[in-house]
């Protein structure tokens, strides 16, 4: 009987493996199915080159770039720079465009400048989840409340992970159900233990490929944007400078370094101020010691020279 069943657990192995072949054939001649236009022209897309795609926009060019084919599994991903001349303003109307177009916050660090650094702008990073289909919306959006500087957009095609993956999830949804039919025929203990621990193993990686499965339809179905705002004097211009406006420009970026460094300067000695009055005190306290040694010895040798001067 112990053979028998071992016999039996191997079938129903073998019958998963067949069926999740079975299962990725269907699928791809399903999804084949979906898109027989593209594949009759020869020219639906060419896989290799699908699977990872970047394209590098500044300003508004991001319009209609999320215009993909369907029937597709797309990973989208927006590196976005951008500057503003209040932060706080633009935090509360960036919060409320999110919030309209159905995303949400993931992450956000903020930096509040500092009295010590000639950097004395606040700037934000942020990572925002954007329902994909209304990304050209979002990036539409921040150009009018905000100075756009750079758009990064990258789009990963997971189809053929999706698809084996889920595929694979079936196959060991079919495996658990037979491994659970032959526990209730199992008719001694040791065939029962086998069973459970074949069944134990299966539910494992059941539950692992199911949870790739809903991390792949969020990471589809939300984009992921990567927004970095830093709050400025001046907005950095979209246009390429003449020679006079670079020579000019540096000019008085140049004075205003110096005049900020200056202002540091001061800034860090009131600070300090109380260590160097007593570092001070300190050091004219070792010179005026130094001095009446050096007076103290030269009286010495003065007098040590007298009485010799007075026998000759």
């Amino acid at each position: 009987m112990k053979k028998m069943t071992a016999f039996l657990v191997t079938l129903c192995m073998l019958a998963a493996l067949l069926a999740g072949c079975g299962g990725a054939s269907k699928s791809t001649q399903a999804f084949d199915a979906a898109t027989p236009a593209e594949a009759a022209n020869g020219a639906y897309y060419d896989m290799e080159s699908a699977k990872s795609e970047d394209s590098g926009l500044t300003g508004d060019t991001a319009a209609d770039s999320t215009v993909l084919p369907e029937g597709r599994k797309w990973i989208i991903t927006v590196n976005m720079s951008a500057e503003t001349e209040d932060l706080d303003a633009l935090m509360e109307a960036l919060n409320g465009k999110i919030s309209g177009l159905g995303g949400y916050v993931e992450d956000q660090d903020s930096y509040n400048g500092s009295m010590y650094s000639s950097r004395r702008y606040r700037s934000a990073s942020l990572t925002v989840r954007i329902p994909a289909e209304r990304v050209d919306e979002f990036t539409e959006e921040m150009s009018g409340i905000a100075n756009v500087v750079s758009t990064n957009l990258s789009r990963e095609d997971i189809t053929l992970s999706y698809v084996a993956t889920e595929s694979r999830v079936k196959a060991l949804q079919t495996e658990e159900a037979r491994l659970l039919e032959l526990m209730e025929q199992a008719e001694t203990m040791a065939d029962l233990l086998e069973i459970e621990s074949r069944l134990t193993d299966v539910r494992y990686e059941l539950e692992n490929r199911a949870s790739q499965l809903r991390l792949y339809d969020n990471q589809v179905d939300y984009a992921t944007i990567y927004l970095s705002i830093d709050e400025v004097q001046e907005y950095t211009p979209v246009e390429e400078p003449t020679v006079w406006e670079r020579i000019s420009g540096g000019f008085v970026s140049s004075v205003k370094g110096v005049g900020n460094g200056l202002l540091d300067l001061l800034v860090w000695v009131l600070a300090k101020s109380p260590y160097l009055v007593i570092l001070g005190g300190v050091t004219v306290g070792v010179v005026v010691l130094i001095k009446k040694r050096k007076a103290r010895k030269a009286a010495k040798k003065a007098a040590k020279q007298n009485p010799t001067e007075e026998s000759k």
